[in-house]
C-alpha cells in the first residue's frame, strides 16, 4: 500500500469489527500505516491517554494527532485523503445520505440485534437473537438494490461505506451462524447479500482484515467463560 506513510497509526484490537471497518477504509483506500495491538484487558496508557473520555479502540493517529471512534475516523479518512484510491462515499448528495442512512441502520439495529447472539446467556437466547439478526439482514437486500444499481457492491463498481462498515460485521456474523447453528447470512433468504459477502471478502485489502471465523469463536469461548457464562 501506498500513501499515508509512517504519519497513520491505529491503535485496535484483531477482533473489532468497529476496528476493521477502520482498517478496510484504510486498506482500500491504499494507505500504509502503523498497526499497534492493544490488550483490552490491560489497557495501555497510550489508549487512555489518546481515548480518555470511552477508553476503547480503535484509534487513529494522524501526525501525532488522535482520532477517536470508528464512524468519526472513516469519514477523517474520506476526506484527509480525498485522492487515495475510489471515493468511499458517491459525488451526489442524495446517494451520499442515503449511504449514511443505511450506515445509522448498522450502527443503531444490525449491532443491537447481534450483541446478545454475542453475550446471551443461553443457546435459546443466542438463537432468537441470531433469527433476529436474520431479519434484520433482510433489510439489507432492499438497500443492496437501491445503493449499488444492479452493480458488484453497495457503493457500485467499487466498495463504498457502507460496505466497509458492514463488511467489519463479516467475521463475526459468519461466526455466529457456528455459535448458534443459524444460517445469519442466508442464500435462501438473502441472495444478493450472500453473494456480495463472498465478493466483498474476496477483494485484495479485504481478505488480510475479516478475522478467521475459528479464532472468532475461541475469543468468544473465552470471553464467555471470563463472563461465567456457559
Amino acid at each position: 500500500m501506498s500513501g499515508g506513510g509512517d504519519e497513520l497509526k491505529l491503535l485496535s484490537t484483531w477482533f473489532s469489527p468497529f476496528g476493521s471497518r477502520v482498517k478496510l477504509a484504510l486498506h482500500l483506500k491504499g494507505l500504509s500505516y502503523e498497526y499497534v495491538e492493544e490488550d483490552l484487558m490491560n489497557k495501555s496508557q497510550l489508549l487512555l491517554e489518546s481515548n480518555p473520555v470511552h477508553k476503547k479502540v480503535p484509534v487513529l493517529f494522524h501526525g501525532g494527532k488522535a482520532l477517536c471512534e470508528s464512524m468519526v475516523i472513516v469519514d477523517y479518512i474520506e476526506e484527509a485523503f480525498p485522492d487515495a484510491g475510489p471515493p468511499l462515499l458517491p459525488s451526489d448528495p442524495y446517494e451520499r445520505a442515503v449511504a449514511r442512512f443505511w450506515v445509522a441502520f448498522i450502527e443503531n439495529k444490525l449491532f443491537t440485534t447481534w450483541i446478545p447472539v454475542h453475550i446471551g446467556r443461553t443457546s435459546e437466547h443466542r438463537v432468537e437473537a441470531a433469527r433476529q439478526v436474520v431479519a434484520v439482514l433482510e433489510k439489507f437486500e432492499q438497500s443492496f438494490e437501491e445503493c449499488s444499481g444492479g452493480k458488484a457492491f453497495f457503493g457500485g463498481d467499487a466498495a463504498g461505506l457502507v460496505d466497509v462498515v458492514l463488511g467489519g460485521f463479516l467475521g463475526w456474523l459468519r461466526a455466529s451462524e457456528v455459535m448458534c447453528g443459524v444460517a445469519v447470512i442466508d442464500p435462501a433468504k438473502t441472495p444478493l447479500l450472500a453473494a456480495w459477502a463472498d465478493r466483498f471478502a474476496a477483494l485484495d485489502g479485504v481478505r488480510e482484515v475479516i478475522p478467521d471465523v475459528h479464532r472468532l469463536l475461541e475469543y468468544n469461548k473465552m470471553r464467555r467463560a471470563h463472563r461465567g457464562l456457559p
